[in-house]
């Protein structure tokens, strides 16, 4: 098992998810089903062109994520600061593009010399930027709750996905985190040893930034290229795919709670859908 060491923790990228109270529903349930749950809503968002409809998955998909997980301040920045400024930016944006001549029957919104916005465009452009809200919040329902690891053991136990593509995979993704702990040191050394102190290489100028980044990547690859050995060789000592099967240190089970979970959703999903689409006159 490869682990990343840092000056204050190590983390253990297969370890099971940190315990979570009771009542924190999400994070008990399986991967599997909360992809199951709402890929059904997002698909069908893709095709909706109102601004209810989205708006309606989007205050259920906060009102899992508030009930069923913990909130950390991070988190509340995404919900409340982050997605409600992209929101505003993106419908925005998206109204500006909207040809005028197709909502120039309804009521001017804001008009500059010849130029004129409609209150048609804006609706439009919302439309749109709620659509994609409704689709990013419904991805935080799993996004906030699950780990990479334990979503790729639901995979490989609940539809037998090959566990050389799953770890594999999981490997792979690993070392996104393993290159940055490496820059972090990378840096500290030129630091220590006054590296970048020439003639572009200090300040805080492009040029100094190009030089030093420039000085990076030669001994970034070394250490990719050690880190890729190693994993190799611990894979390869622990007989990584010898056997078609592979006995799981760490089981996520597919339980009843997890069929509750994804009936309910689908069932308010479909709520949603009848009282809102546009089907309805």
């Amino acid at each position: 098992m490869t682990t990343i060491t840092s000056p204050t923790k190590t983390i253990d990228p297969f370890a099971p998810g940190v315990p979570a109270s009771a009542w924190r529903y999400l994070n008990h349930l399986n991967p599997l089903s909360k992809v199951a749950a709402v890929l059904p809503a997002m698909a069908l968002l893709i095709f909706v062109r109102d601004l209810v409809t989205p708006l309606c998955f989007t205050v259920l998909a906060y009102a899992l994520i508030l009930t069923g997980t913990r909130i950390t301040a991070r988190t509340a920045g995404l919900l409340f600061l982050v997605v409600p400024l992209g929101v505003a930016a993106i419908g925005f944006g998206f109204s500006l593009w909207v040809d005028a001549a197709r909502v120039d029957d309804t009521a001017p919104f804001l008009q500059i010399g010849e130029w004129t916005l409609f209150t048609g465009a804006l609706e439009t452009g919302f439309a749109t930027a709620f659509r994609l809200a409704a689709i990013l919040a419904l991805a935080l329902i799993g996004g906030l709750t699950t780990t990479g690891p334990d979503l790729v053991r639901a995979s490989i136990q609940q539809l037998h996905v090959p566990y050389r593509i799953g770890y594999t995979a999981l490997a792979a993704y690993r070392f996104v985190p393993r290159f940055g702990y490496e820059l972090s040191v990378i840096r500290a050394a030129h630091r220590v040893r006054g590296h970048g102190a020439g003639r572009f290489g200090g300040g805080r100028g492009p040029f100094a930034r190009i030089a030093r980044g420039w000085g990076y990547i030669v001994p970034l690859l070394a250490g990719a290229i050690r880190h890729a050995e190693r994993v190799a060789l611990a894979m390869d000592a622990r007989s990584f795919g010898a056997y078609s099967t592979r006995t799981e240190r760490h089981l996520v089970p597919f339980r009843t709670r997890d069929i509750v979970f994804i009936a309910a959703f689908l069932a308010a999903s479909a709520v949603i859908l009848t009282l809102t689409f546009p089907w309805q006159p």
